[in-house]
């Protein structure tokens, strides 16, 4: 999937990407935006799922998924 069709995708789903990141903020991790979350969840995608799956996916995310997903980005950085 390249970066405009990801982008295309994110702004169907920036709203609700906003509240997860609004959501970790009111659990203590309050520099988690909402581009975060979206890159959190699409970085596994070959090609974008139905819509109701990234819902899913977005809503469904949990914090230590997503701690787990800046660890591996830090590793791979280094």
């Amino acid at each position: 999937m390249d970066k405009a069709e990801k982008d295309r995708w994110y702004r169907h789903v920036s709203g609700i990407c906003q509240s997860k990141a609004e959501e970790f903020a009111l659990l203590g991790y309050e520099n988690v935006t909402a581009e975060d979350v979206w890159e959190c969840v699409s970085h596994a995608y070959k090609e974008i799922p139905p819509m109701h799956r990234l819902v899913n996916d977005v809503l469904s995310l949990k914090p230590n998924k997503y701690m787990n997903y800046l660890m591996i980005q830090m590793y791979r950085n280094s």
